[in-house]
């Protein structure tokens, strides 16, 4: 826990100096001001250091056994649709996520609604995650997913409307959160670790690679269904 704090301070003191240097320069909150300020900082810190703790005695040794288990398994095919279900959970359960989709419909004054926006992401980075698990069971090279996923990304670019574009690359970093990279890369490694003749550390990761690939695809593609067929009307 020790460790954690430090890490967690760290981290934060920078911004603290920096809010410090601005308010004494050019902010000049009231001192009620201030005091909510540093209580929301404080409440963040905590918050970070509880959420860490429990991630590195919690998430990661979960996902590793859980993943360890369905590695061990005779019929290794049921891996995909439990990687489905559990990155569908994964991401509906991600807070930056749903803060993304917020964002989207209060920026677009409620032209692409959130609740859309998190089924898509959450539905985008469940097929994906199924996928990354086909790779551990079939020994499906990385670069004969990752390559051709963004050329299509690349092409859909061109198809999407500008709306999604910048939305879908920006999801793509946000559906890489806590939930996504300490629980189902963990259970990745764990899959890895326990088949035969698989590596964990060439097998295991690429996981995350993938999943920040699955919302600029669907998000573009939902953005290609509104420019030709759905309309701005039914988004």
């Amino acid at each position: 826990m020790l460790s954690i704090s430090v890490e967690v301070l760290q981290a934060l003191l920078p911004l603290i100096v920096f809010f410090i240097i601005f308010q004494l320069l050019y902010l000049k909150f009231p001192s009620s001001q201030l005091a909510k300020l540093f209580l929301g900082i404080s409440m963040t810190a905590l918050g970070m250091i509880l959420f860490l703790y429990g991630v590195y005695n919690g998430f990661f040794p979960v996902g590793t056994e859980i993943g360890s288990f369905f590695g061990k398994m005779e019929h290794q095919w049921l891996m995909i649709p439990v990687g489905f279900f559990l990155g569908f959970l994964a991401t509906f359960a991600e807070p930056a996520v749903r803060v993304l989709c917020y964002q989207i419909e209060k920026s677009s004054s409620g032209y692409i609604r959130s609740k859309l926006m998190l089924y898509t992401l959450s539905i985008s980075v469940a097929v994906f995650v199924s996928i990354g698990m086909a790779k551990l069971v079939y020994g499906i090279p990385f670069l004969y997913i990752i390559v051709p996923g963004y050329l299509l990304a690349i092409a859909l670019m061109w198809l999407s409307d500008k709306d999604f574009i910048a939305i879908a690359f920006d999801a793509g970093g946000v559906a890489t959160g806590p939930m996504a990279v300490t629980f189902l890369m963990s259970m990745a490694v764990g899959v890895a670790s326990a088949q035969e003749g698989r590596d964990p550390i060439i097998d295991g990761f690429g996981m995350i690679a993938l999943i920040a690939l699955a919302p600029i695809i669907f998000v573009m593609l939902l953005g290609v269904y509104i420019r030709y067929i759905g309309g701005k009307d039914n988004v």
